[in-house]
Formats: structure tokens, sequence, C-alpha cells
């Protein structure tokens, strides 16, 4: 597995790439959020993006980091999940193995998990409808069962 410098290199140079490529310019806010996109684990919102690319950059603004995660999207250095909970949701793709989630209904808690099962399937499909299946996505939702969730809806 790569260390964080080096996936926040791979990054760096992807997105370097794409701002030349569309003819887009490198600033220094942009960079701060690829830094801090790269920094933080697992999935992410828009807000709490913010609020951590705040801390070294105090003068960004919200919109910036909306309108910067729309280009990492299009250069696809981050992928953006929604899972019917009306929330977007956001996490990074350089050096991020496939992976599938589950999602507690109650406290939004999003667990990522592997199931090599879903391969042979997708080689199934892929062959009876003709297609070169290049990726999935596969969300499960389900209500945890923590007892101390402080999210978990109270039921009377």
């Amino acid at each position: 597995m790569m260390s964080r410098p080096d996936l926040q290199k791979i990054a760096e140079e992807r997105f370097l790439s794409y701002l030349k490529k569309e003819g887009a310019r490198k600033t220094p806010e942009r960079m701060s959020i690829l830094k801090m996109v790269y920094e933080m684990e697992g999935h992410f919102e828009v807000e709490e993006l913010f609020r951590a690319c705040r801390i070294d950059s105090p003068g960004i603004s919200l919109a910036t980091v909306y309108n910067t995660l729309e280009l990492f999207l299009d250069a696809q250095l981050v992928m953006k999940l929604q899972f019917g909970d009306a929330r977007t949701y956001y996490e990074r793709l350089i050096g991020a193995k496939q992976h599938d989630h589950l999602m507690c209904n109650q406290c939004h808690q999003i667990i990522e998990f592997c199931a090599p099962s879903i391969q042979p399937v997708k080689t199934q499909m892929g062959e009876v409808l003709g297609f070169d299946i290049t990726r999935h996505a596969l969300t499960l939702h389900g209500d945890c069962m923590k007892e101390d969730c402080p999210n978990r809806m109270l039921t009377d």
C-alpha cells in the first residue's frame, strides 16, 4: 500500500496535468484543498472538508471548496457518493481499492467492505448483457445495533 505522501504526490501530479489540459490555473486554494482531501480519512462531506481547510487557509470560502471538488471529480481524484439520505459524501480515488458500502439508516455511519463474491456476478452480467464492466457501486442499508449511538433515532 502506498504511503500518504506518495498518494498526495500522485494526486497533485494528476491534478496539475488536468489543470494544464483544461487551461485552468493552479491556485494555492485548490492545492490546499487537494492536500486536505488526501489527508482526510474515509468518506467526508463538503462542510467537513471546508472546516478542515479553514485551519490552514482561513480565507478559503465554501464556494471555492464546492467548485474545487467539481474539478477533482472531473479529474477523477475523488468520487461523489449519495446513499439516499439526502447527504453527499466524497472519497478519494487514488490509492483506493474496489469496495462497497454499508450505511446505517439511523446514525449514517458508513462501513466499507470487500466482497469477492461480487466479481463473478459482474463477470457473468457483463457477458450476458454484452458489457465491459469497468466499475460497480453496491450500497447496503440497515440499522446498526449500537445502543450508545448518539444519532440513533429513539423509539418509544
